[in-house]
């Protein structure tokens, strides 16, 4: 029996003032099967006032033999919410993390100072902002798709990454309401690109 990431945090913990846990892309698991029982354990009133629950462990175990969350652990989940995954986060998990939309930066874009990467920014968002739905808005591409060393390099996460995704958007007919706006914003891409 080996330690899993949630014992190790908790351990560890316990050595350190504040300590954290950060998962990345946390809906690509199924949280509930993968947390099982300790899902009880992430009640966040309890654990900041020092009543958290406990689990006994079902196996002989050199480090605990009960499971508690440490009131100076931190858990931080990131996913991105155009993944379809996100659908598996099931409500008894839901409600135990608290959730913050990080929208795409422009001035992140901006910074870097190749003007196409902001041009392009800047007409994607337009769309998206102009003509999407509510739900199709976490549909708008990062500002990493932008982010490059130099103009060719932009170029090729345009032809390679960026359009292919939104060929597949167009494709699936997840964003059918602004279609044509992204075939013209592709078709414009295509010819800067050839520029």
């Amino acid at each position: 029996i080996a330690n899993g990431f949630l014992v190790d945090a908790i351990i560890e913990a316990k050595k350190h003032d504040k300590y954290l846990l950060m998962i990345d892309e946390i809906n690509r698991a199924d949280l509930g099967k993968v947390l099982g029982e300790s899902i009880a354990l992430f009640e966040y009133k309890e654990v900041k006032d020092g009543n958290s629950r406990k689990i006994t462990l079902p196996y002989k175990h050199l480090d605990l033999s009960e499971l508690e969350l440490p009131p100076n652990l931190y858990l931080l989940g990131t996913m991105n919410s155009a993944d379809r995954s996100i659908a598996i986060l099931d409500l008894a998990v839901r409600r135990r993390f608290a959730f913050v939309d990080i929208w795409p930066q422009k001035t992140v874009v901006d910074e870097q100072k190749i003007s196409l990467a902001s041009e392009a920014f800047s007409k994607l968002l337009e769309i998206f902002i102009q003509y999407a739905s509510e739900d199709n808005l976490v549909l708008l591409p990062g500002h990493s798709y932008f982010l490059a060393e130099n103009k060719n390099a932009l170029i090729h996460r345009f032809q390679y990454e960026l359009i292919p995704l939104l060929q597949e958007y167009i494709r699936d007919g997840r964003i059918a309401a602004l279609d044509s706006q992204i075939q013209g914003y592709i078709d414009w891409l295509e010819i800067k690109n050839s520029e």
